[in-house]
């Protein structure tokens, strides 16, 4: 559902992502880990149609993101880690416009509108600006806007941020009962626990270039480490495994 091939994005010298290849299969939950600046976001943004890449390819459920845009785009969903709503429209009228753009049926949006609002327990706040929501509010309205089209591809960056624990464990639900429907999640993510948790595979990134992929047992045995959990794989992949030593000098 997910095809990249030779990804690569340049500014100037300097290369945020450099010959990535990846294939994400359907119903799969992939996580897409990396400290900051290893290029996680831009290739999300390349995936979504947002970035033009410098070379290589995207394909999304069959379709070239760059010759076939809209196909591409109109089969996936995409959550960024800043939500983006339009301040001015209630929750209600959110959904309909979103549902438009998709081209969802009247009676559809109807029929799913209602029941997003119910799921994420906005329904009470439906009717208000939306310039009153919280950011977990919001994150939860955008969540409940990509749902409304029923994507065959979720692309998710940092889908957790600003969700209190009850939400959190909602979401995480939906995702799991989603990718049993065949339904493809690639998630970017920080919270190491969730990507263990929830993820069929992880790939990690460094500085543009995808160093690993695979189960976490699979990382495990790259990483040469016995019984540790994502975080210390994670670190010993990473090149931060250094800083526990560090730590005995404080």
């Amino acid at each position: 559902m997910i095809e990249l091939e030779g990804l690569t994005k340049r500014f100037g010298t300097h290369a945020a992502v450099d010959g990535l290849t990846l294939t994400v299969a359907p119903g799969e939950i992939f996580g897409f880990l990396g400290p900051n600046g290893a290029g996680k976001t831009t290739t999300v943004k390349m995936i979504t149609g947002l970035l033009k890449p410098t070379a290589g390819t995207v394909r999304v459920a069959g379709f070239d993101v760059a010759s076939r845009t809209l196909e591409a785009k109109r089969a996936m969903g995409l959550v960024p880690d800043e939500p983006f709503v339009y301040p001015k429209l209630t929750g209600t009228e959110y959904l309909r416009f979103i549902g438009e753009l998709y081209g969802v049926a009247l009676p559809d949006m109807r029929r799913r509108i209602p029941e997003l609002l119910e799921l994420f327990e906005l329904t009470p706040r439906g009717g208000e600006l939306v310039e009153s929501y919280s950011h977990g509010m919001r994150q939860k309205l955008v969540l409940a806007g990509i749902l409304l089209h029923e994507p065959k591809v979720l692309v998710l960056d940092e889908p957790m941020v600003g969700l209190d624990p009850k939400s959190g464990r909602l979401v995480k639900d939906i995702f799991k009962r989603l990718a049993a429907r065949g339904t493809t999640i690639f998630m970017c993510t920080h919270v190491l626990e969730i990507a263990e948790k929830l993820c069929d595979r992880l790939g990690i990134m460094i500085e543009g270039r995808l160093v690993a992929c695979g189960t976490v047992a699979e990382l495990r045995e790259r990483a040469q480490t016995t019984g540790s959990d994502l975080e210390g794989i994670f670190l010993s992949l990473t090149g931060g495994a250094e800083y526990s030593a560090l730590l005995r000098y404080l």
